[in-house]
């Protein structure tokens, strides 16, 4: 077994050093031209916008300035035809009059260069730069695919390098099992761990008849069981290691799994719900059987008496309320995890206190074996890229190059203490902003700050979303 261990140790070994550091390498690598390509597409769509505003101005100075001349050509009219007005007068309406139309030939002009301008640059835009960004992001993926492909490639030769040895260990596993002596085992137990009780002796009988003192035999099966009270035998062993079937009940983790990353925390609790849901029926299976038996007993009486029942049917009521209330207790830690719980008001929520109690104490104890909710689930990629890429689980990687934006704002309405990583702890009453919904996992992420976010659960928070951002 210790050789077997041992390849998988060369395995391991061998990964970290091939793949594991050649894909960090190279991972790093993509990051940095993955934020490059959408540093050239921000900067591209920064530049058309521009050149809109640019043509959007020129259109309204053109719009300005031929509304202007009109009303300067109105009003030299105006003043040419009354007689009461002086020549010069006129003249200078004349002369302001051919200023303004001048004034809309020059923006005409300007308007139409820039359009012609823009339009140049929108098909640039459309055409060539932006499908030439899609293109190298495009290829900088497939380069990845190609690479994990290699990776593969590079563990099943790591894994087929050591298949020979990996045989002769399960031939040595194999050889060593067939050699097993269970009878000299059993005999080896017995003798390391028998008690060394001597089994009482016979009886002796007591005649009443005869007034005489009677004795109890030394060896009487009265003195070798105590009543509790009676100390036991000098040398004697203690009488708790005559029954070694007894189970201690061994801690493992906190009963809510609240340990755990929440996808590997829900499925938990739904494999818990699961099997209590069966040791149900298992017991209701037991209760109808007794409750026909009861009644045949009942409508036959020569069968059996009706009343032995009773008290089966009686533990057996009692087994399945103390199951349905375990069992209402994991489907509420379930539906917590899975975000089913409605909002809840300050009745609902003292009405909940017991699994908010159970959950924060299971946080304050387990938070140095928590993990991140980023590990325990793949963390869901934000959609709400500037550059609407098609967005794949590669993208995880990338999550924290760039602030995600804000999509609306949400209210604390319980006080969540988030310790593990990934979380952030939030108090009854804040105001904070949403950067990403809930995608299903039960939790919303939030920022308080620039420097400040991270997860809360969704039952936690009333979210407000920004239409305007929503829609978008």
């Amino acid at each position: 077994m210790n050789d077997y261990a041992g390849q998988h140790e060369v395995i391991s070994e061998n990964m970290t050093f091939q793949i594991t550091a050649e894909l960090t390498r190279f991972v790093q690598e993509l990051k940095q031209e993955r934020k490059s390509h959408f540093h050239d597409g921000r900067k591209a769509q920064q530049y058309i916008e521009t050149s809109w505003k640019q043509l959007e101005a020129s259109k309204r100075r053109f719009e300005r300035d031929c509304k202007e001349a009109d009303r300067a050509q109105q009003y030299f009219e105006k003043m040419d035809a009354d007689i009461n007005v002086t020549k010069a007068d006129v003249e200078k309406a004349r002369q302001q009059a051919q200023i303004r139309h001048q004034m809309a030939e020059d923006s005409k002009a300007e308007y139409s260069s820039i359009l012609l301008k823009f339009n140049h640059e929108q098909r640039e835009h459309y055409h060539t730069h932006i499908p030439n960004i899609f293109q190298k992001i495009q290829e900088m993926e497939e380069r990845r695919i190609v690479r994990l492909g290699e990776c593969m490639k590079t563990y099943a030769e790591v894994d087929r390098q050591v298949i020979p040895i990996i045989g002769k260990c399960l031939d040595g596993i194999t050889k060593a099992a067939e050699s097993i002596d269970q009878k000299n085992d059993s005999q080896l137990v017995i003798e390391a761990f028998k008690s060394g009780f001597e089994p009482p002796g016979d009886i002796d009988f007591e005649d009443f008849t005869q007034p005489m003192k009677r004795t109890v035999s030394e060896s009487s099966l009265s003195n070798s069981r105590w009543d509790g009270k009676s100390e036991p035998r000098p040398g004697s062993k203690s009488k708790g290691k005559l029954w070694p079937f007894i189970k201690k009940n061994k801690g493992g983790g906190p009963e809510d799994f609240s340990n755990l990353p929440p996808e590997q925390r829900r499925k938990k609790l739904q494999q818990k719900v699961d099997e209590l849901n069966k040791d149900i029926q298992k017991e209701m299976d037991q209760r109808d059987a007794l409750t026909k038996m009861k009644d045949v007993y009942i409508k036959n009486p020569q069968m059996g008496d009706a009343a032995s029942v009773d008290h089966k049917l009686a533990e057996l009521g009692q087994n399945m309320e103390k199951l349905r209330l375990e069992a209402q207790k994991f489907e509420g830690w379930l539906a917590e995890v899975e975000g089913r719980l409605p909002v809840r008001t300050e009745q609902t929520r003292r009405q909940s206190g017991m699994y908010d109690t159970q959950n924060t104490s299971a946080v304050n104890n387990c938070a140095q074996d928590r993990e991140s909710p980023d590990g325990s689930y793949t963390e869901e990629p934000s959609q709400e890229s500037e550059m609407k890429v098609p967005v794949t689980e590669f993208d995880d990687e990338f999550d924290d190059e760039e602030p995600l934006p804000t999509i609306g704002t949400c209210k604390a309405l319980y006080t969540f203490e988030g310790q593990n990583e990934g979380t952030i702890s939030v108090t009854e009453g804040e105001m904070l902003y949403v950067i990403e919904e809930d995608k299903g996992d039960g939790w919303t992420r939030i920022r308080r700050n620039e420097e400040e976010e991270g997860y809360v659960p969704t039952s936690y928070v009333e979210v407000y979303l920004d239409k305007n951002a929503k829609d978008s």
